[in-house]
């Protein structure tokens, strides 16, 4: 593999933070993103817990944080963000993607663009960790994942594919990209910067960043700050944390930099490295002892752990037969 698993979950997760935190200016803005920064947070832990999707966990989780997120506002676009875990922890089979974000989506008030968009961002993700993502055919494909709908995102992804094949500039993308149906050219507009750009994580979230810029100045414009978090994920999932420059992980590593739920850089980390461990199919022994007979390794459904990364001393990972597998 070009770059390991484990660096492309982290880019990925790393990645959508880092594009997010380039656009927050002020208090405001930061206080509107937070319960949908915290609700994605919850839902790896969610994943990591029960090493599986669990509709009802989700929301116990978030109701007893008191997290509630209203749709028909600015929110609604980054809870493509929220649906970021399903996508990493499916990754393999693209059925299974878009059954369980469409399963994940039904917590939320059902909006036809975030339904798109979070397939289509799932998709490319799906893509990148499978290391199958041919940028020539993304778009198409990526349509085609999304199958029919009374939505305008198909369309404006076509957009996307000619500006690419003509070479356009990020001046004319931003015209053709910018006139209506703001929620769904955000999302195209992320997909314009990533594809444009592709090897290079710092350059296609500091175009978005600029498109953000620029479209906020736009009275109605609810949905710009969407656009470097989205190209963030995606660039991260693709060039994984080997793309992301040094000097932003070590600028948002400090502790006071807390964001997504996260007192420090390192623990968004850890639930990249746990998730990855829990989808593997990896075990902890010391904190499933019940799970082993003595006459013989039994092993139940995955789980795992934070403390798997934080043993102080002695540290034992086993995997049963045939459990590091598709699932």
């Amino acid at each position: 593999m070009r770059y390991s698993l484990v660096s492309r979950f982290r880019g990925a997760l790393l990645g959508a933070l880092l594009g997010e935190k380039l656009t927050l200016s002020n208090d405001k803005q930061l206080q509107s993103r937070c319960d949908v920064d915290r609700i994605a947070v919850l839902g790896v832990q969610s994943l990591i817990a029960l090493g599986r999707l669990d509709l009802d966990d989700w929301l116990e989780r978030q109701q007893q944080y008191s997290l509630h997120l209203d749709t028909t506002d600015e929110i609604s676009p980054n809870l493509i963000l929220a649906t970021l875990p399903v996508a990493l922890f499916f990754h393999e089979n693209t059925i299974k993607v878009r059954q369980n974000l469409l399963r994940v989506l039904q917590i939320w008030e059902d909006d036809p663009v975030v339904r798109d968009g979070t397939l289509a961002v799932g998709y490319a993700i799906a893509k990148s960790l499978t290391e199958k993502l041919h940028p020539q055919t993304l778009i198409p494909e990526t349509i085609a994942f999304i199958g029919e709908t009374p939505t305008s995102l198909p369309q404006q992804l076509l957009k996307v594919n000619d500006l690419l094949n003509r070479g356009a500039g990020l001046d004319r993308a931003q015209a053709e990209l910018s006139r209506e149906e703001k929620q769904s050219n955000a999302i195209a507009m992320a997909f314009y910067c990533f594809l444009g750009t592709l090897e290079d994580y710092r350059l296609s979230v500091l175009r978005a960043t600029h498109t953000a810029n620029i479209w906020q100045q736009e009275p109605g414009n609810l949905y710009s700050k969407s656009i470097s978090a989205i190209t963030g994920a995606l660039s991260g999932a693709y060039n994984s944390t080997v793309g992301i420059p040094v000097t932003w992980r070590v600028l948002h590593s400090q502790p006071n930099s807390a964001a997504w739920g996260m007192t420090n850089f390192s623990q968004m980390l850890k639930l990249a490295d746990a998730l990855v461990a829990v989808w593997s199919g990896m075990y902890n022994l010391d904190l499933n002892p019940s799970e082993f007979k003595q006459e013989g390794c039994v092993i139940s459904d995955a789980q795992a752990s934070l403390s798997l990364w934080e043993a102080p001393s002695r540290l034992c990972v086993y995997a049963a037969p045939r459990v590091i597998r598709s699932r």
